[in-house]
C-alpha cells in the first residue's frame, strides 16, 4: 500500500507531501490545477522516462519519495533478499531524482539501483491505469498476454514449456537452414577448398618462417657489403681487371732498387726495405683473399631468401592473415573440408533433429491453446458478471480464438499458436464484433476498469491509481462506477484523480489539488480535505460553470452521506 508521496520541484509544485490511507481515495480540481502532475510524480516512481520538462522552471533537480506497506508482500521481499537491500520487514522507500543534467538516481531505502530494477519493482507495488491505457483493450496484440495473466501456476508452467520448446526449435531451425543453404553450395566449395589447402600445404610455411628469413636477409646483406669491400682492398692490392695492382708497382721498383742498390749502400738499405715491403703486403693480400673465401657469399642464398619471403607475402595478401596465421589458419580449412565433406550426413541428423522440436512445439502449443479456451470460457462468464454490475448486463463478451487463414503452418512462437481478440455485443441481438471497433469511451472506461481489477486479483498488487479513469461516463453510470470502485477499495487501495462528482463522493479520503499564484510564480497544492470541505468541492464539481449553490452544496451532502451509508452496510455483511 502507497503510505507517503513526497514530491519536489516537480511542474508547478515546490514542495508537497501527501499522506494516503487505506481504501478509497480521489484527486479532485479545476482543469489545469495540477493533477496530472501528481500522476507523473506516481510516473517516476515506478520508473517511467526523467523527463526534464518536468523539472520546475529555474531548478536543477526534481525528485519525488513514496513510500509504501509491504509487510505481506513476497514478491517485494524476495526483491530486496535480492538486492542484498536491509529493510523492517514493514516498510519501504522509494526515491527518484531527476536533473537538467540528465543525471538519473534511484534509490531504494537509500540503495542505489538501475532503473530497469526499479520498474521490476514497483509492477510489485502499484498498478497506474492512466489516460491513454484504453488503448490496451484496443490492441488485440494484448489480449492474449492479459488472458495469459488470468491463469494458474499449470497455466503459467505451459507458458513455460512453449516458450522453451520454442527457443529450442528457432535455434534448431537457423542451424538447419544455415546447413541447407551451405550444403547448397558444397561441391564448389569444397572445390575451392581442396585449391587453397594444397596451395598451403606445398608452401609449407612455418610459424615464425617470415621473421627468420628477414634475419637471415639481414645478416646476408652484412656479409655482402663485408664482401664487396675485401673484393675492392684485394683488388686494389693484387690487380684489378686494367691489370693495375700495388704489388705488380711496389715488385718493380723494388726490382729498379736493387739494381741500384749494387753501386750504393744507401739505396741498398731503402731496397731492402723496399723488399720486405712486398712481402708484407703480398702476406695481406694472401689474407684478405682467405678472410673473403671464408665468408662463404653465395647470392643464391639471397635469391632463395626473398623468393621465399615474396611467397609468404603474396600469401599473406590472398588470404588477408600474417605469416604466423597461416599454420592455424590452414588447420581451420582443413576442419571446414573435413564438415563439407560430412555435410549431407549432417543434413539429414539436423533434419530428424528439427522435425523433432517441432514436434515438441506443436504439442506443447496444442495444451497450451487448450488451457487458453478454458480461461477463457472463464473469463468471458467473469467479465460478463463484472460488466452487468457496471450497468452493461446486456452486453455479451466474447474472446475469439481467430483460424489461421493463410493456409499456411505457423511458424512457432514463444507465445504459441493463438490469437485472440476480445469481441463485444453491446445490445441485444447485435453481432460480436471487435471490442476496439464498436466499443464507445464509457463502455471503455468500464471495461477497462474491470480488466484492471482482474488484473490485480492475479498479480497480487495492493494499490491501483486510476487517472481519470471515467473518461466518457455521466448519470447513473457514474454512481455505478463510484459503487464499483468502493466494493474494489474493500480489498484494494484505490486512489483515483476524478472529474465525477459521484466517484469523489464515494471515496474515504478526499484531496483538492488546486493552483495559486504567489509573487508571480504559480504554485500547486494538495490538501487533504475534511467533510466540510469535501462537500464544498463535491458540490463544486456538481455546479460546474454556474458556481457553488446552496443547491448544489445539498446535493453533494446528500451524495456523501449516500456513499457512507453504502459503506457502513457492506461493513455490516
Amino acid at each position: 500500500m502507497l503510505k507517503s508521496l513526497k514530491i519536489h520541484q516537480i511542474a508547478l509544485i515546490d514542495d508537497v507531501a501527501i499522506q494516503f490511507h487505506e481504501g478509497m481515495q480521489a484527486l479532485t480540481g479545476e482543469t489545469g490545477a495540477g493533477k496530472s502532475i501528481v500522476v507523473d510524480a506516481v510516473t517516476l516512481i515506478l520508473g517511467g522516462r526523467a523527463d526534464r520538462d518536468l523539472i520546475r522552471t529555474g531548478c536543477e533537480k526534481a525528485s519525488v519519495e513514496a513510500e509504501f506497506s509491504v509487510r505481506e508482500n513476497r514478491n517485494v521481499q524476495a526483491f530486496m533478499d535480492q538486492e542484498g537491500i536491509e529493510y523492517d520487514g514493514e516498510n519501504i522507500t522509494i526515491y527518484r531524482e531527476i536533473s537538467t543534467g540528465g543525471k538519473n538516481i534511484c534509490r531504494v531505502c537509500g540503495v542505489m539501483i538501475p532503473v530497469a530494477r526499479l520498474r521490476d519493482l514497483a509492477g510489485w507495488l502499484l498498478d497506474l491505469h492512466g489516460q491513454n491505457d484504453h488503448r490496451f483493450l484496443t490492441d488485440p496484440d494484448m489480449h492474449l498476454e492479459f488472458l495469459d495473466q488470468t491463469g494458474d501456476e499449470k497455466h503459467r508452467l505451459l507458458l513455460d514449456k512453449v516458450g522453451e520448446s520454442c527457443e529450442a526449435f528457432l535455434n534448431n531451425h537457423r542451424a538447419y537452414a544455415r546447413l541447407v543453404k551451405k550444403n547448397e553450395n558444397r561441391e564448389s566449395k569444397l572445390n575451392s577448398l581442396e585449391h587453397d589447402l594444397e596451395e598451403l600445404r606445398k608452401a609449407h610455411i612455418r610459424n615464425g618462417e617470415a621473421e627468420q628469413l628477414l634475419e637471415e636477409r639481414k645478416k646476408a646483406e652484412e656479409i655482402l657489403k663485408k664482401s664487396e669491400m675485401l673484393k675492392e682492398i684485394r683488388e686494389h692490392l693484387s690487380g684489378n681487371e686494367d691489370g693495375f695492382s700495388a704489388l705488380s708497382e711496389i715488385k718493380a721498383a723494388s726490382a729498379l732498387m736493387k739494381s741500384l742498390s749494387e753501386k750504393s749502400i744507401e739505396i741498398k738499405e731503402i731496397s731492402d726495405r723496399s723488399e720486405s715491403l712486398f712481402f708484407e703486403l703480398e702476406e695481406i693480400a694472401y689474407q684478405i683473399s682467405q678472410m673473403s673465401d671464408r665468408l662463404g657469399f653465395n647470392p643464391e642464398d639471397v635469391e632463395r631468401i626473398d623468393q621465399r619471403l615474396d611467397l609468404i607475402h603474396r600469401l599473406e595478401r590472398k588470404y588477408g592473415i600474417t605469416s604466423s596465421e597461416i599454420q592455424d589458419y590452414t588447420a581451420g580449412l582443413e576442419e571446414e573440408y573435413k564438415t563439407l565433406v560430412n555435410l549431407e550426413d549432417e543434413v539429414n541428423r539436423m533434419s530428424s533433429e528439427h522435425k523433432k522440436t517441432l514436434s515438441l512445439y506443436r504439442g506443447a502449443a496444442k495444451e497450451l491453446t487448450e488451457s487458453r479456451k478454458k480461461l477463457a470460457s472463464a473469463f468471458e462468464k467473469k467479465m460478463m458478471k463484472e460488466l452487468g454490475d457496471l450497468g452493461m448486463g446486456n452486453t455479451v463478451f466474447s474472446v475469439a480464438f481467430k483460424p489461421n487463414e493463410t493456409g499456411k503452418p505457423i511458424m512457432p512462437s514463444e507465445h504459441g499458436d493463438d490469437r485472440i481478440e476480445f469481441m463485444i455485443s453491446p445490445n441485444p441481438g447485435e453481432p460480436l464484433k471487435p471490442l476496439a471497433k464498436i466499443a464507445s469511451g464509457g463502455e471503455l472506461s468500464r471495461i477497462m476498469l474491470v480488466v484492471k481489477t482482474m488484473e490485480t486479483s492475479h498479480s497480487g498488487v495492493e494499490s491501483m491509481v486510476f487517472d481519470e479513469i471515467d473518461t466518457g461516463i455521466s448519470g447513473r453510470m457514474a454512481q455505478v462506477v463510484a459503487e464499483k470502485m468502493m466494493s474494489i477499495s474493500c480489498e484494494k487501495q484505490v486512489i483515483c484523480v476524478t472529474h465525477l462528482p459521484q466517484i469523489a463522493a464515494a471515496s474515504d479520503y478526499h484531496y483538492l489539488v488546486q493552483k495559486t499564484v504567489s509573487g508571480n510564480r504559480t504554485h500547486t497544492s494538495v490538501t487533504e480535505l475534511g467533510r466540510k470541505d469535501r462537500i464544498a468541492e463535491v458540490g463544486r464539481m456538481i455546479s460546474g460553470a454556474d458556481g457553488i449553490t446552496v443547491e448544489s452544496n445539498a446535493y453533494a451532502e446528500r451524495l456523501i452521506s449516500a456513499a457512507d451509508s453504502i459503506k457502513h452496510q457492506r461493513k455490516k455483511m
